[in-house]
């Protein structure tokens, strides 16, 4: 794909989205990657192409303070740390605010922790950051899915990045509340979810597991059942990605398929003790767990997931790479 911009026609990498002048070979005006540039000769119908470099390939070092803890892991926990993060999935207009009783629970649940386990807390709404869809580009290429994120490297100010730092680096717990939507959980929890996959893709691809002595817990709720497949697909989830869940590992509210009268719902939700009290169980659970955690040595644990060598064509050449 070439389309003039900037100073001249620029070609694009199907990888990741990098644009090259088609002349020059120089990335756009503010980037200083480089690359190769040929001479190139029409003779006839033939066009000759020399194999000597006019101009020599350079990566441009592309360091942002922003990233250089991701990029150098510098994990912020300790063996005495708590550090609980709650994830808020659930979407609204914040011009408009309302009432959302997932967040509500999150918010009771993080207070207890600070009252009850001096624990260090942090929030995250997830409307509140704004970040890209996952562009697919380990469909292109196991390879082409990095850490950081390569969305994330090209725009380190994308949301993505205060979740990979506080997820991946600071956080002890992960405590996720979203609401039910259509029986599923919320749309922001499944757009993170995919910018998630390259934590994931660096166990499969470089056998590095990022998340190590972590636990997760979840907050359901909705005006709709299905707690039992959204509470499993979470566990599912984090788990592929290292996360230890523990025993009773969510707490699920809900007023059934024919509950309606949604104008009721927070009134419902608010007279309830039941998740008020088992959010906080939950939560002394998931502090007990990692108190055990801690003492295990993530140098001997080992991900059970498929690597390139465990495919039958993992080693075959592919020259036009799914284009």
């Amino acid at each position: 794909m070439c389309r003039k911009k900037n100073d001249g026609y620029y070609v694009t990498c199907p990888w990741h989205g990098w644009e090259y002048n088609i002349e020059s070979g120089a990335a756009p005006p503010g980037y200083h990657d480089q690359q190769s540039v040929f001479e190139v000769k029409v003779e006839g119908n033939d066009i000759l192409l020399n194999d000597k470099e006019l101009v020599a390939a350079k990566k441009a070092n592309h360091d942002s303070p922003l990233l250089e803890d991701l990029v150098k892991l510098k994990y912020q926990t300790t063996p005495d740390s708590l550090n609980i993060l709650g994830i808020s999935a659930t979407n609204m207009n914040n011009g408009l605010p309302r009432y959302s009783t997932s967040e509500a629970a999150l918010e009771d649940v993080l207070e207890y922790a600070k009252e009850k386990h001096n624990a260090a807390t942090k929030t995250l709404k997830l409307r509140n950051l704004n970040f890209r869809h996952c562009e697919g580009y380990y469909s292109q290429h196991a390879q082409a899915c990095n850490w950081p994120c390569s969305i994330t490297e090209a725009e380190p100010a994308d949301g993505m990045t205060q979740i990979y730092t506080d997820m991946v680096l600071w956080a002890d717990i992960v405590l996720l509340a979203t609401p039910i939507r259509w029986g599923q959980a919320s749309s922001l929890y499944y757009k993170m979810c995919e910018r998630l996959n390259t934590v994931q893709n660096q166990i499969t691809i470089k056998d590095k597991i990022l998340i190590k002595n972590k636990v997760a817990s979840f907050i359901i709720t909705g005006g709709q059942d299905n707690i039992q497949q959204v509470s499993g697909q979470m566990m599912s989830f984090f788990t592929s990605l290292g996360f230890v869940i523990p025993p009773f590992s969510f707490v699920g509210w809900s007023r059934g398929w024919t509950a309606e009268d949604m104008d009721k719902n927070v009134l419902q939700f608010k007279k309830n003790e039941y998740v008020k009290r088992s959010s906080r169980e939950m939560l002394d659970n998931t502090v007990e767990l990692l108190m055990n955690i801690k003492k295990m040595d993530y140098k001997k644990i080992t991900a059970p997931l498929p690597h390139k060598k465990d495919s039958f064509t993992g080693d075959m050449e592919n020259p036009d790479m799914n284009l």
